[in-house]
Protein backbone atom coordinates (compact mmCIF):
# COMPACT_ATOMS: atom_id res chain seq x y z
CA UNK A 1 0.00 0.00 0.00
CA UNK A 2 1.87 3.16 -1.51
CA UNK A 3 2.28 5.93 1.25
CA UNK A 4 0.64 8.63 -1.36
CA UNK A 5 -2.56 7.57 -0.59
CA UNK A 6 -2.67 8.94 2.58
CA UNK A 7 -3.63 12.20 1.09
CA UNK A 8 -5.94 10.36 -1.03
CA UNK A 9 -8.02 9.17 2.03
CA UNK A 10 -7.58 12.61 3.80
CA UNK A 11 -9.78 13.78 0.85
CA UNK A 12 -12.27 11.12 1.78
CA UNK A 13 -12.45 12.72 5.42
CA UNK A 14 -12.29 15.75 4.68
CA UNK A 15 -15.80 15.20 2.56
CA UNK A 16 -17.52 13.47 5.14
CA UNK A 17 -16.91 15.82 7.63
CA UNK A 18 -17.82 19.57 5.35
CA UNK A 19 -20.97 17.27 4.58
CA UNK A 20 -22.19 16.61 8.02
CA UNK A 21 -21.24 19.64 9.19
CA UNK A 22 -23.94 21.37 7.36
CA UNK A 23 -25.84 19.58 9.66
CA UNK A 24 -24.40 20.38 13.24
CA UNK A 25 -26.70 21.35 15.84
CA UNK A 26 -29.94 20.16 13.92
CA UNK A 27 -30.80 17.39 16.39
CA UNK A 28 -30.65 14.84 13.59
CA UNK A 29 -28.57 12.04 14.51
CA UNK A 30 -29.43 10.43 11.91
CA UNK A 31 -29.53 12.66 9.01
CA UNK A 32 -25.97 13.70 10.19
CA UNK A 33 -24.39 9.87 9.88
CA UNK A 34 -26.75 9.51 6.70
CA UNK A 35 -24.84 12.55 4.79
CA UNK A 36 -21.40 11.49 6.66
CA UNK A 37 -21.55 7.57 4.99
CA UNK A 38 -22.96 9.62 1.34
CA UNK A 39 -20.20 11.80 1.06
CA UNK A 40 -17.70 9.16 2.37
CA UNK A 41 -18.67 6.44 -0.25
CA UNK A 42 -18.65 8.63 -3.30
CA UNK A 43 -15.18 10.12 -2.61
CA UNK A 44 -13.67 6.54 -1.64
CA UNK A 45 -15.14 5.53 -4.77
CA UNK A 46 -12.35 8.24 -6.51
CA UNK A 47 -9.57 6.69 -4.64
CA UNK A 48 -7.49 4.28 -6.85
CA UNK A 49 -7.64 1.04 -4.56
CA UNK A 50 -8.70 -2.25 -4.48
CA UNK A 51 -10.59 -1.77 -1.37
CA UNK A 52 -13.12 -3.84 0.71
CA UNK A 53 -14.59 -2.24 4.19
CA UNK A 54 -14.35 -4.54 6.85
CA UNK A 55 -15.30 -2.30 9.56
CA UNK A 56 -18.34 -0.34 8.35
CA UNK A 57 -21.45 1.32 8.97
CA UNK A 58 -23.11 -2.70 9.82
CA UNK A 59 -24.31 -5.45 7.39
CA UNK A 60 -25.24 -5.46 4.16
CA UNK A 61 -28.87 -5.79 4.92
CA UNK A 62 -29.16 -3.36 7.93
CA UNK A 63 -26.77 -0.64 5.82
CA UNK A 64 -27.35 0.66 2.01
CA UNK A 65 -23.84 2.48 2.14
CA UNK A 66 -20.52 1.53 3.41
CA UNK A 67 -21.86 -2.26 5.02
CA UNK A 68 -19.39 -4.30 5.93
CA UNK A 69 -17.44 -6.38 2.80
CA UNK A 70 -18.22 -3.64 0.59
CA UNK A 71 -16.39 -3.23 -2.16
CA UNK A 72 -14.91 0.53 -2.66
CA UNK A 73 -11.86 2.41 -4.83
CA UNK A 74 -12.03 3.17 -8.23
CA UNK A 75 -11.25 -0.51 -9.59
CA UNK A 76 -14.80 -0.72 -8.44
CA UNK A 77 -16.50 1.86 -8.86
CA UNK A 78 -17.91 1.19 -12.33
CA UNK A 79 -19.54 -1.56 -10.09
CA UNK A 80 -18.22 -4.01 -12.90
CA UNK A 81 -16.84 -2.42 -15.05
CA UNK A 82 -13.36 -2.20 -14.10
CA UNK A 83 -10.75 -4.75 -13.15
CA UNK A 84 -9.28 -4.49 -10.27
CA UNK A 85 -5.88 -5.79 -11.49
CA UNK A 86 -3.19 -3.60 -10.86
CA UNK A 87 -4.68 -1.60 -7.79
CA UNK A 88 -3.42 -1.71 -4.10
CA UNK A 89 -5.59 -4.30 -1.94
CA UNK A 90 -6.87 -2.21 1.39
CA UNK A 91 -8.76 -3.24 4.20
CA UNK A 92 -10.32 -0.51 5.43
CA UNK A 93 -12.23 0.54 8.91
CA UNK A 94 -14.43 3.24 8.65
CA UNK A 95 -17.09 5.82 11.33
CA UNK A 96 -18.61 8.73 8.86
CA UNK A 97 -19.38 10.34 11.85
CA UNK A 98 -17.70 9.37 15.02
CA UNK A 99 -20.02 11.05 17.75
CA UNK A 100 -23.19 11.52 15.96
CA UNK A 101 -25.01 12.82 18.89
CA UNK A 102 -22.10 15.38 19.58
CA UNK A 103 -22.31 16.79 15.69
CA UNK A 104 -26.48 16.57 16.37
CA UNK A 105 -25.80 18.83 19.18
CA UNK A 106 -23.11 20.71 18.36
CA UNK A 107 -20.79 19.12 21.16
CA UNK A 108 -16.77 19.00 20.72
CA UNK A 109 -15.30 15.86 18.94
CA UNK A 110 -16.98 14.83 16.70
CA UNK A 111 -14.95 13.38 13.97
CA UNK A 112 -14.97 11.98 10.35
CA UNK A 113 -12.35 8.92 10.64
CA UNK A 114 -11.37 6.04 8.65
CA UNK A 115 -8.22 3.63 9.18
CA UNK A 116 -6.53 1.74 6.43
CA UNK A 117 -4.10 -1.32 6.15
CA UNK A 118 -3.04 -3.78 3.46
CA UNK A 119 -5.37 -7.20 2.68
CA UNK A 120 -5.68 -8.75 6.01
CA UNK A 121 -4.16 -5.74 8.33
CA UNK A 122 -7.24 -4.46 10.45
CA UNK A 123 -9.03 -7.34 12.53
CA UNK A 124 -12.97 -7.98 11.52
CA UNK A 125 -14.33 -7.08 15.04
CA UNK A 126 -18.05 -7.70 15.58
CA UNK A 127 -20.11 -4.69 16.39
CA UNK A 128 -20.00 -5.96 20.16
CA UNK A 129 -19.16 -3.63 23.22
CA UNK A 130 -15.17 -3.98 24.17
CA UNK A 131 -13.27 -3.33 27.06
CA UNK A 132 -10.39 -1.01 26.73
CA UNK A 133 -7.56 0.71 28.32
CA UNK A 134 -5.87 3.25 26.19
CA UNK A 135 -2.50 5.00 27.44
CA UNK A 136 0.49 6.48 26.06
CA UNK A 137 3.79 5.27 25.16
CA UNK A 138 5.28 6.03 28.56
CA UNK A 139 3.00 3.58 30.38
CA UNK A 140 1.87 0.82 27.73
CA UNK A 141 4.40 -1.57 29.23
CA UNK A 142 3.50 -1.01 32.68
CA UNK A 143 -0.57 -1.33 32.91
CA UNK A 144 -2.92 -4.26 32.15
CA UNK A 145 -6.41 -4.77 31.53
CA UNK A 146 -6.85 -7.22 34.40
CA UNK A 147 -5.39 -5.47 37.13
CA UNK A 148 -6.84 -3.59 39.86
CA UNK A 149 -7.64 0.30 38.38
CA UNK A 150 -5.90 1.63 41.51
CA UNK A 151 -2.48 -0.05 40.42
CA UNK A 152 -3.15 0.98 36.88
CA UNK A 153 -3.50 4.73 37.41
CA UNK A 154 -0.58 4.52 40.19
CA UNK A 155 2.07 2.93 37.28
CA UNK A 156 0.49 5.61 34.63
CA UNK A 157 1.37 8.62 37.79
CA UNK A 158 4.65 7.09 37.90
CA UNK A 159 5.59 6.40 34.39
CA UNK A 160 4.93 9.83 33.62
CA UNK A 161 6.29 11.47 37.28
CA UNK A 162 3.07 12.60 38.65
CA UNK A 163 1.09 12.13 41.23
CA UNK A 164 -1.94 9.92 40.53
CA UNK A 165 -4.19 13.62 41.81
CA UNK A 166 -2.79 15.15 38.63
CA UNK A 167 -4.13 12.48 36.51
CA UNK A 168 -6.66 13.11 34.06
CA UNK A 169 -8.86 9.60 32.78
CA UNK A 170 -11.55 9.81 30.60
CA UNK A 171 -14.73 7.35 30.55
CA UNK A 172 -17.73 7.49 28.88
CA UNK A 173 -20.67 8.35 30.65
CA UNK A 174 -22.54 5.36 31.02
CA UNK A 175 -24.93 3.84 33.64
CA UNK A 176 -22.13 0.84 33.20
CA UNK A 177 -19.21 2.81 34.73
CA UNK A 178 -20.68 3.97 37.74
CA UNK A 179 -18.46 1.42 39.50
CA UNK A 180 -15.25 1.96 37.55
CA UNK A 181 -16.09 5.88 38.16
CA UNK A 182 -15.88 5.21 42.17
CA UNK A 183 -12.76 3.26 42.07
CA UNK A 184 -11.09 5.84 39.94
CA UNK A 185 -11.97 8.86 42.34
CA UNK A 186 -11.44 6.71 45.29
CA UNK A 187 -7.88 6.51 43.97
CA UNK A 188 -7.60 10.64 43.96
CA UNK A 189 -7.00 10.95 40.02
CA UNK A 190 -10.02 13.29 38.07
CA UNK A 191 -12.29 12.34 35.65
CA UNK A 192 -13.55 13.85 32.36
CA UNK A 193 -17.03 12.36 31.67
CA UNK A 194 -17.87 12.44 28.14
CA UNK A 195 -21.09 11.44 26.37
CA UNK A 196 -19.57 9.69 23.06
CA UNK A 197 -16.20 10.03 21.41
CA UNK A 198 -13.92 7.80 23.30
CA UNK A 199 -12.09 7.25 20.06
CA UNK A 200 -11.00 10.84 20.04
CA UNK A 201 -10.26 10.68 23.49
CA UNK A 202 -7.93 7.46 22.84
CA UNK A 203 -6.21 9.38 20.70
CA UNK A 204 -5.36 12.07 22.88
CA UNK A 205 -4.59 9.98 25.56
CA UNK A 206 -1.48 8.99 23.25
CA UNK A 207 -0.50 12.64 22.71
CA UNK A 208 1.70 14.44 24.96
CA UNK A 209 0.14 17.86 26.37
CA UNK A 210 -3.43 16.94 25.37
CA UNK A 211 -3.92 16.58 28.86
CA UNK A 212 -5.97 13.40 29.17
CA UNK A 213 -3.94 10.46 30.52
CA UNK A 214 -5.71 7.47 29.85
CA UNK A 215 -9.20 5.91 28.62
CA UNK A 216 -10.94 3.59 30.79
CA UNK A 217 -14.16 1.33 30.47
CA UNK A 218 -16.17 -0.34 27.73
CA UNK A 219 -17.08 1.07 24.19
CA UNK A 220 -17.81 -0.33 20.70
CA UNK A 221 -15.57 -2.81 19.40
CA UNK A 222 -15.25 -1.15 15.88
CA UNK A 223 -13.90 1.97 17.64
CA UNK A 224 -11.25 -0.32 19.18
CA UNK A 225 -9.93 -1.15 15.89
CA UNK A 226 -9.79 2.28 14.88
CA UNK A 227 -7.89 3.60 17.89
CA UNK A 228 -5.65 0.74 17.67
CA UNK A 229 -4.35 1.73 14.13
CA UNK A 230 -4.32 5.20 15.78
CA UNK A 231 -1.89 3.67 18.15
CA UNK A 232 0.25 2.06 15.81
CA UNK A 233 0.97 5.17 14.42
CA UNK A 234 1.08 7.34 17.97
CA UNK A 235 3.47 4.55 19.69
CA UNK A 236 0.36 3.83 22.70
CA UNK A 237 -1.30 1.55 23.66
CA UNK A 238 -4.92 -0.13 23.50
CA UNK A 239 -5.45 -3.05 25.68
CA UNK A 240 -9.17 -4.25 25.02
CA UNK A 241 -10.88 -7.58 25.33
CA UNK A 242 -14.46 -8.67 23.69
CA UNK A 243 -17.80 -8.17 25.91
CA UNK A 244 -19.06 -11.98 24.90
CA UNK A 245 -21.99 -12.92 27.45
CA UNK A 246 -24.75 -14.13 25.03
CA UNK A 247 -24.77 -17.19 22.79
CA UNK A 248 -25.72 -14.63 19.78
CA UNK A 249 -22.19 -13.03 20.50
CA UNK A 250 -20.58 -16.30 20.71
CA UNK A 251 -22.00 -16.93 17.09
CA UNK A 252 -20.87 -13.29 15.88
CA UNK A 253 -17.47 -13.27 17.02
CA UNK A 254 -17.25 -17.13 15.18
CA UNK A 255 -19.23 -15.83 11.73
CA UNK A 256 -15.62 -13.47 11.93
CA UNK A 257 -13.50 -15.93 12.68
CA UNK A 258 -12.80 -15.20 16.60
CA UNK A 259 -12.81 -18.31 18.99
CA UNK A 260 -10.99 -17.20 22.00
CA UNK A 261 -13.38 -14.62 24.00
CA UNK A 262 -11.02 -13.96 26.56
CA UNK A 263 -7.80 -12.62 24.57
CA UNK A 264 -6.84 -9.45 25.73
CA UNK A 265 -5.61 -7.49 22.45
CA UNK A 266 -3.19 -5.20 22.13
CA UNK A 267 -2.45 -2.65 19.19
CA UNK A 268 -0.81 -5.11 16.96
CA UNK A 269 -3.53 -7.85 17.53
CA UNK A 270 -6.53 -5.43 16.42
CA UNK A 271 -4.61 -3.62 13.19
CA UNK A 272 -1.74 -5.72 12.53
CA UNK A 273 -1.25 -4.74 9.27
CA UNK A 274 2.22 -3.48 8.13
CA UNK A 275 1.37 -0.58 6.84
CA UNK A 276 -1.46 1.27 8.37
CA UNK A 277 -2.51 4.89 7.90
CA UNK A 278 -5.18 6.78 10.34
CA UNK A 279 -6.80 9.46 8.74
CA UNK A 280 -9.83 12.22 10.62
CA UNK A 281 -11.28 15.27 10.51
CA UNK A 282 -12.77 17.30 12.98
CA UNK A 283 -16.65 17.77 12.59
CA UNK A 284 -17.26 20.62 16.04
CA UNK A 285 -14.32 21.88 17.91
CA UNK A 286 -12.14 19.12 19.59
CA UNK A 287 -8.97 18.68 21.91
CA UNK A 288 -6.81 18.40 18.80
CA UNK A 289 -8.25 19.59 16.02
CA UNK A 290 -10.61 22.67 15.29
CA UNK A 291 -14.38 21.95 13.66
CA UNK A 292 -15.44 22.38 10.46
CA UNK A 293 -15.75 26.58 9.64
CA UNK A 294 -17.68 28.34 6.87
CA UNK A 295 -17.05 31.29 5.26
CA UNK A 296 -18.07 33.40 2.17
CA UNK A 297 -15.77 31.60 -0.24
CA UNK A 298 -14.93 28.47 1.11
CA UNK A 299 -14.58 25.87 4.09
CA UNK A 300 -11.76 25.58 6.48
CA UNK A 301 -11.17 21.74 7.81
CA UNK A 302 -8.60 20.41 10.36
CA UNK A 303 -7.17 16.68 9.73
CA UNK A 304 -4.65 15.06 11.42
CA UNK A 305 -3.32 12.02 8.71
CA UNK A 306 -0.66 9.36 10.49
CA UNK A 307 0.98 6.31 9.11
CA UNK A 308 3.45 4.08 10.78
CA UNK A 309 5.65 3.10 7.33
CA UNK A 310 7.37 5.72 7.68
CA UNK A 311 6.23 6.78 10.61
CA UNK A 312 4.87 10.37 10.11
CA UNK A 313 2.07 12.38 11.89
CA UNK A 314 0.90 15.23 10.02
CA UNK A 315 -2.07 17.96 11.03
CA UNK A 316 -3.16 19.81 8.25
CA UNK A 317 -5.23 22.69 7.78
CA UNK A 318 -7.09 23.36 4.93
CA UNK A 319 -9.07 25.68 2.99
CA UNK A 320 -11.57 24.29 0.64
CA UNK A 321 -11.79 27.33 -2.24
CA UNK A 322 -15.01 28.19 -3.91
CA UNK A 323 -14.61 28.42 -7.73
CA UNK A 324 -15.87 31.98 -7.57
CA UNK A 325 -13.92 34.29 -9.48
CA UNK A 326 -13.52 37.16 -6.87
CA UNK A 327 -13.04 34.37 -3.91
CA UNK A 328 -10.83 36.22 -0.84
CA UNK A 329 -8.92 33.68 0.90
CA UNK A 330 -9.31 34.49 4.98
CA UNK A 331 -6.23 33.54 7.42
Amino acid sequence: MESDLSLEFLRVVEQAAIACAHTMGQGDRNGSDRVAVEAMRRVMDTVPIDGTIVIGEGERDEAPMLYIGEKVGSAHSLRGGASPVGFPQVDIAVDPLEGTNLCATGAPNAIAVLAASNRGGLLHAPDLYMEKLVVGPSSKDHVSLDAPVHENLKAIASCLGRRVEDLVIVVLERPRHEGLIDQIRSSGARIRLIGDGDLSAGIAAAVVGSGIHAVMGTGGAPEGVLTAAAMRCLNGEIFARLVVNKPEHEDRCRAMGIVDFKKVYRSKDLAPGSRVIFAATGVTDGSLMKGVRFFGDGVRTSSVIMQNEPNRIRFIDSIHVSPNSDVKIRF
